[in-house]
């Protein structure tokens, strides 16, 4: 096993209430300047800067997993993270149509700006991307297996947008190996009013909507290697 630093919730400019300049490019060079191994692009709803990023990512050595920040019918934020950028792809290609179809403001929420691996915008997305999906949270994880997807519940410790805030509970018949706080310090906490959590693994990420706010390397996960499938692998790994 090899330690590993990480930030698994990075936004990019393609979520509405991400900076115009977290571009794939700015994200990927502000993880290599802060001595990150891996990282995951996770926007609301959508995996369409995962391409960019990845490619930008092997070129500067550093792992980068495709992902999105789903949001439940019920308005809980689950990270969803996939193996290869296909089953990304895939995935998005499910949600896209299941998302709350209002039309984005950028004047309101913000510009959603998909770009290329030289951080061109080359398109916009018209769907406002922070709406609830109808997806419940009991059904994440049958609708990300054909995806080889790995479900993992965001910021449970949060005042809202979180299981604990959303629903009050983890759902008896919930299907998840790994959960994010926001503090550490509340991890007692929630497995005190949630005993299923006792038996996840746990990360911290930044949930970063503005480059700067990417995690210094203080996190750290154990895997045999950096590659995807292994990260993947070390997060779902029995606790």
């Amino acid at each position: 096993m090899i330690p590993l630093h990480y930030d698994l919730h990075i936004h990019s400019c393609l979520s509405p209430c991400g900076d115009n300049e977290s571009t794939p490019g700015n994200i990927v060079g502000m993880a290599v300047v802060k001595g990150l191994d891996v990282i995951a692009l996770t926007d609301h709803n959508t995996c369409k800067n995962c391409e960019a990023a990845m490619a930008i990512g092997k070129e500067y050595g550093i792992t980068v997993i495709p992902g999105m920040e789903l949001t439940t019918s019920e308005e809980v934020h689950v990270l969803c993270l996939f193996p290869t950028l296909e089953d990304a792809m895939g995935f998005d290609a499910y949600v896209e149509p299941r998302i709350l179809q209002i039309p984005n403001n950028p004047k309101v929420f913000g510009d959603q700006f998909i770009c290329n691996e030289n951080d061109e915008v080359t398109g916009t997305f018209p769907t406002l991307l922070i709406s609830a999906t109808d997806i419940s949270f009991d059904k994440v994880d049958d609708a990300i297996k054909p995806f080889n997807g790995v479900m993992v519940p965001a910021h449970v410790d949060a005042a809202s947008f979180s299981i604990s805030s959303n629903l009050g509970f983890v759902p008896p018949d919930a299907i998840f190996h790994c959960f994010e706080l926001q503090h550490m310090s509340n991890l007692h906490k929630m497995q005190d009013a949630n005993p299923y959590l006792r038996n996840c693994n746990v990360i911290k990420d930044s949930d970063a909507h503005y480059i700067e706010h990417i995690s210094e390397a203080v996190n750290t996960l154990y895997a045999e290697s950096n590659s995807i499938d292994d990260v993947l692998a070390a997060l779902i790994r029995k606790a």
